[in-house]
Protein backbone atom coordinates (compact mmCIF):
# COMPACT_ATOMS: atom_id res chain seq x y z
CA UNK A 1 0.00 0.00 0.00
CA UNK A 2 1.36 3.48 -0.85
CA UNK A 3 2.79 5.45 2.06
CA UNK A 4 2.99 9.21 2.56
CA UNK A 5 6.58 10.36 2.75
CA UNK A 6 8.07 13.78 3.43
CA UNK A 7 8.98 15.68 0.29
CA UNK A 8 10.83 18.92 -0.47
CA UNK A 9 11.84 20.66 -3.66
CA UNK A 10 14.88 22.85 -3.21
CA UNK A 11 16.26 25.50 -5.56
CA UNK A 12 20.06 25.29 -5.48
CA UNK A 13 22.71 27.92 -6.22
CA UNK A 14 20.31 30.79 -5.62
CA UNK A 15 18.73 32.70 -2.75
CA UNK A 16 15.90 33.77 -5.06
CA UNK A 17 13.23 31.07 -5.61
CA UNK A 18 12.77 29.86 -9.20
CA UNK A 19 16.16 31.12 -10.43
CA UNK A 20 18.45 28.21 -9.50
CA UNK A 21 18.50 24.49 -10.22
CA UNK A 22 15.74 22.44 -8.55
CA UNK A 23 16.15 19.04 -6.92
CA UNK A 24 13.36 16.89 -5.46
CA UNK A 25 14.18 15.30 -2.10
CA UNK A 26 12.34 12.33 -0.58
CA UNK A 27 13.26 12.74 3.08
CA UNK A 28 12.24 9.33 4.44
CA UNK A 29 13.03 6.84 1.70
CA UNK A 30 13.70 3.81 3.88
CA UNK A 31 11.88 0.75 2.51
CA UNK A 32 11.72 1.95 -1.10
CA UNK A 33 13.17 -0.30 -3.77
CA UNK A 34 15.53 0.94 -6.46
CA UNK A 35 12.73 0.44 -8.97
CA UNK A 36 10.39 2.65 -6.94
CA UNK A 37 13.05 5.34 -6.66
CA UNK A 38 13.60 5.28 -10.39
CA UNK A 39 9.87 5.58 -11.01
CA UNK A 40 9.62 8.60 -8.71
CA UNK A 41 12.55 10.25 -10.49
CA UNK A 42 10.88 9.61 -13.83
CA UNK A 43 7.67 11.17 -12.49
CA UNK A 44 9.26 14.32 -11.02
CA UNK A 45 11.03 14.76 -14.37
CA UNK A 46 13.74 16.90 -12.79
CA UNK A 47 17.39 16.46 -13.68
CA UNK A 48 17.83 14.71 -10.30
CA UNK A 49 15.69 13.38 -7.46
CA UNK A 50 17.33 12.26 -4.22
CA UNK A 51 16.31 9.75 -1.58
CA UNK A 52 17.46 10.13 2.03
CA UNK A 53 18.22 6.95 3.98
CA UNK A 54 19.95 6.14 7.28
CA UNK A 55 23.72 6.07 6.93
CA UNK A 56 25.45 2.70 6.81
CA UNK A 57 29.05 4.00 6.69
CA UNK A 58 30.87 5.08 9.87
CA UNK A 59 31.12 8.85 10.11
CA UNK A 60 28.22 9.59 7.74
CA UNK A 61 25.21 11.58 8.92
CA UNK A 62 22.85 10.27 6.24
CA UNK A 63 22.86 8.29 3.01
CA UNK A 64 21.69 9.82 -0.28
CA UNK A 65 20.82 7.98 -3.47
CA UNK A 66 20.65 10.19 -6.57
CA UNK A 67 18.52 9.41 -9.63
CA UNK A 68 17.96 11.11 -12.97
CA UNK A 69 14.74 10.18 -14.82
CA UNK A 70 16.65 7.30 -16.43
CA UNK A 71 19.51 6.18 -14.16
CA UNK A 72 21.18 6.31 -10.76
CA UNK A 73 24.27 8.51 -10.31
CA UNK A 74 27.10 7.94 -7.84
CA UNK A 75 27.40 11.69 -7.19
CA UNK A 76 26.04 15.01 -8.44
CA UNK A 77 26.71 18.53 -7.25
CA UNK A 78 23.48 20.48 -6.88
CA UNK A 79 21.58 17.44 -5.47
CA UNK A 80 24.24 17.15 -2.76
CA UNK A 81 23.69 20.73 -1.62
CA UNK A 82 19.90 20.67 -2.00
CA UNK A 83 19.64 17.44 -0.03
CA UNK A 84 21.85 18.79 2.75
CA UNK A 85 19.67 21.91 2.95
CA UNK A 86 16.51 19.79 3.16
CA UNK A 87 18.01 17.40 5.72
CA UNK A 88 18.96 20.29 8.02
CA UNK A 89 15.55 21.95 7.60
CA UNK A 90 13.74 18.69 8.38
CA UNK A 91 15.83 18.05 11.48
CA UNK A 92 17.21 14.76 10.15
CA UNK A 93 20.81 15.81 10.76
CA UNK A 94 22.55 18.81 12.25
CA UNK A 95 25.99 20.16 11.32
CA UNK A 96 28.85 19.33 13.67
CA UNK A 97 31.62 21.92 13.68
CA UNK A 98 30.01 23.42 10.59
CA UNK A 99 29.98 20.18 8.62
CA UNK A 100 27.73 17.34 7.49
CA UNK A 101 28.96 14.08 5.98
CA UNK A 102 26.87 12.54 3.21
CA UNK A 103 27.22 8.92 2.14
CA UNK A 104 26.60 8.34 -1.58
CA UNK A 105 27.70 6.06 -4.40
CA UNK A 106 31.00 7.95 -4.72
CA UNK A 107 31.84 7.53 -1.03
CA UNK A 108 31.67 10.04 1.80
CA UNK A 109 31.24 13.69 0.84
CA UNK A 110 31.88 16.55 3.25
CA UNK A 111 29.30 19.36 3.12
CA UNK A 112 30.29 22.61 4.86
CA UNK A 113 27.60 24.81 6.35
CA UNK A 114 28.17 28.50 7.05
CA UNK A 115 26.43 31.84 6.81
CA UNK A 116 27.12 32.02 3.08
CA UNK A 117 25.28 28.76 2.40
CA UNK A 118 26.52 25.24 1.71
CA UNK A 119 29.49 23.81 -0.13
CA UNK A 120 30.61 20.29 -0.98
CA UNK A 121 34.12 18.92 -1.04
CA UNK A 122 34.56 17.14 -4.35
CA UNK A 123 35.38 13.55 -3.39
CA UNK A 124 37.71 13.08 -6.37
CA UNK A 125 38.35 14.04 -9.95
CA UNK A 126 39.99 11.98 -12.68
CA UNK A 127 41.13 13.73 -15.88
CA UNK A 128 41.82 12.22 -19.26
CA UNK A 129 42.63 13.63 -22.68
CA UNK A 130 39.76 14.48 -25.02
CA UNK A 131 39.73 13.00 -28.50
CA UNK A 132 39.32 15.13 -31.65
CA UNK A 133 39.34 18.28 -29.50
CA UNK A 134 40.15 20.36 -32.58
CA UNK A 135 36.56 19.78 -33.79
CA UNK A 136 34.97 20.94 -30.56
CA UNK A 137 35.09 24.71 -31.17
CA UNK A 138 33.07 24.38 -34.37
CA UNK A 139 30.62 21.96 -32.77
CA UNK A 140 29.97 24.40 -29.91
CA UNK A 141 29.78 27.45 -32.17
CA UNK A 142 32.86 29.01 -30.57
CA UNK A 143 35.51 30.95 -32.46
CA UNK A 144 38.23 28.94 -30.73
CA UNK A 145 39.16 26.95 -27.66
CA UNK A 146 41.60 28.47 -25.18
CA UNK A 147 44.03 25.74 -24.17
CA UNK A 148 43.25 22.04 -24.27
CA UNK A 149 39.87 20.41 -23.74
CA UNK A 150 39.79 17.53 -21.27
CA UNK A 151 37.34 14.97 -19.97
CA UNK A 152 37.03 15.31 -16.19
CA UNK A 153 35.35 12.56 -14.18
CA UNK A 154 33.67 14.15 -11.14
CA UNK A 155 31.02 11.43 -10.93
CA UNK A 156 29.56 12.48 -14.28
CA UNK A 157 32.17 12.63 -17.05
CA UNK A 158 32.30 16.24 -18.31
CA UNK A 159 34.10 17.32 -21.45
CA UNK A 160 35.48 20.69 -20.33
CA UNK A 161 36.65 23.53 -22.56
CA UNK A 162 37.50 27.18 -22.10
CA UNK A 163 36.16 29.58 -24.75
CA UNK A 164 36.17 33.33 -25.28
CA UNK A 165 32.47 33.91 -24.52
CA UNK A 166 30.04 31.18 -23.44
CA UNK A 167 27.07 33.49 -24.10
CA UNK A 168 27.72 33.14 -27.84
CA UNK A 169 27.66 29.32 -27.91
CA UNK A 170 25.12 27.55 -30.10
CA UNK A 171 25.96 23.83 -30.09
CA UNK A 172 25.24 21.60 -33.07
CA UNK A 173 23.20 18.90 -31.33
CA UNK A 174 23.82 16.11 -33.84
CA UNK A 175 27.57 16.61 -34.01
CA UNK A 176 27.87 17.16 -30.26
CA UNK A 177 26.03 13.94 -29.43
CA UNK A 178 28.40 11.95 -31.61
CA UNK A 179 31.42 13.73 -30.20
CA UNK A 180 30.39 13.01 -26.60
CA UNK A 181 29.75 9.36 -27.45
CA UNK A 182 33.25 9.00 -28.89
CA UNK A 183 34.70 10.55 -25.72
CA UNK A 184 32.45 8.48 -23.41
CA UNK A 185 31.31 11.75 -21.81
CA UNK A 186 27.97 12.61 -20.20
CA UNK A 187 28.03 16.22 -21.40
CA UNK A 188 30.11 19.29 -22.13
CA UNK A 189 30.81 22.20 -19.79
CA UNK A 190 32.30 25.35 -21.29
CA UNK A 191 33.51 28.40 -19.43
CA UNK A 192 34.89 31.86 -20.05
CA UNK A 193 36.52 34.44 -17.80
CA UNK A 194 34.37 37.56 -17.56
CA UNK A 195 36.38 39.52 -14.97
CA UNK A 196 39.15 38.84 -12.46
CA UNK A 197 37.79 36.19 -10.10
CA UNK A 198 34.61 35.68 -12.11
CA UNK A 199 33.58 33.05 -14.66
CA UNK A 200 30.56 32.38 -16.85
CA UNK A 201 29.69 28.70 -17.30
CA UNK A 202 27.33 26.66 -19.47
CA UNK A 203 26.71 22.88 -19.35
CA UNK A 204 25.00 20.78 -22.01
CA UNK A 205 23.92 17.14 -21.98
CA UNK A 206 21.42 14.86 -23.69
CA UNK A 207 18.21 13.22 -22.51
CA UNK A 208 15.66 12.94 -25.33
CA UNK A 209 17.47 15.85 -26.97
CA UNK A 210 20.06 18.49 -26.18
CA UNK A 211 19.47 20.02 -22.74
CA UNK A 212 21.20 22.91 -21.02
CA UNK A 213 21.70 22.46 -17.27
CA UNK A 214 20.45 25.56 -15.40
CA UNK A 215 23.26 25.53 -12.81
CA UNK A 216 25.63 22.59 -12.51
CA UNK A 217 27.65 21.75 -9.40
CA UNK A 218 29.63 18.85 -10.86
CA UNK A 219 30.23 20.86 -14.06
CA UNK A 220 31.68 23.75 -12.07
CA UNK A 221 33.80 21.29 -10.10
CA UNK A 222 35.09 19.93 -13.42
CA UNK A 223 35.92 23.49 -14.50
CA UNK A 224 37.94 23.88 -11.30
CA UNK A 225 39.84 20.67 -12.03
CA UNK A 226 40.49 21.87 -15.59
CA UNK A 227 41.82 25.21 -14.32
CA UNK A 228 44.08 23.50 -11.77
CA UNK A 229 45.58 21.31 -14.50
CA UNK A 230 45.94 24.30 -16.87
CA UNK A 231 47.78 26.26 -14.18
CA UNK A 232 45.20 29.06 -14.06
CA UNK A 233 44.04 28.12 -10.55
CA UNK A 234 46.02 26.96 -7.57
CA UNK A 235 45.91 26.53 -3.82
CA UNK A 236 43.91 29.17 -1.94
CA UNK A 237 42.36 30.49 -5.16
CA UNK A 238 38.65 31.26 -5.16
CA UNK A 239 36.23 32.57 -7.72
CA UNK A 240 32.59 33.26 -8.43
CA UNK A 241 30.70 31.72 -11.38
CA UNK A 242 27.36 32.58 -12.98
CA UNK A 243 25.30 30.08 -14.90
CA UNK A 244 21.83 29.85 -16.43
CA UNK A 245 21.22 33.35 -17.73
CA UNK A 246 20.78 32.12 -21.30
CA UNK A 247 17.79 29.99 -20.20
CA UNK A 248 16.10 32.35 -17.74
CA UNK A 249 17.94 31.39 -14.54
CA UNK A 250 20.58 33.24 -12.57
CA UNK A 251 22.70 30.74 -10.66
CA UNK A 252 25.57 31.88 -8.47
CA UNK A 253 28.33 29.41 -7.61
CA UNK A 254 31.29 29.89 -5.27
CA UNK A 255 34.38 27.78 -5.95
CA UNK A 256 37.58 27.55 -3.95
CA UNK A 257 40.69 25.36 -4.04
CA UNK A 258 42.41 24.29 -0.85
CA UNK A 259 45.50 22.06 -1.03
CA UNK A 260 44.40 20.73 -4.40
CA UNK A 261 40.88 19.95 -3.16
CA UNK A 262 37.89 21.56 -4.91
CA UNK A 263 34.99 23.03 -2.92
CA UNK A 264 31.80 24.15 -4.70
CA UNK A 265 29.03 26.03 -2.93
CA UNK A 266 26.14 28.44 -2.98
CA UNK A 267 22.81 29.30 -1.42
CA UNK A 268 19.72 27.07 -1.34
CA UNK A 269 16.04 27.87 -0.83
CA UNK A 270 13.10 25.50 -0.31
CA UNK A 271 10.33 26.12 -2.83
CA UNK A 272 7.96 23.20 -2.09
CA UNK A 273 7.32 21.26 1.15
CA UNK A 274 4.79 18.53 1.72
CA UNK A 275 4.07 14.84 1.32
CA UNK A 276 4.43 12.46 -1.60
CA UNK A 277 2.50 9.20 -1.86
CA UNK A 278 4.75 6.28 -2.84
Amino acid sequence: MPVQRRFAQVDVFTSKPLFGNPVAVILDAEGLTSEQMQQVALWTNLSETTFVLPATEPGADYHTRIFTPTEELPFAGHPTLGTAHAVIEAGIAAPRDGKLVMQCGAGLVDVSVDGAGLSFRLPRFVPRAASNAEDLAGILGAERLIGDAEVIDTGPHWLVARVDDVAMLSPDAVRLKGHLARDASNGVTAYSETAPGELAVRSFFFTDGLVEDPVCGSGNAAVAAHRIRAGTAGDSDAWFARQGRQIGRDGEIRVRVEQGVVHVGGSCVTVVQGQILI
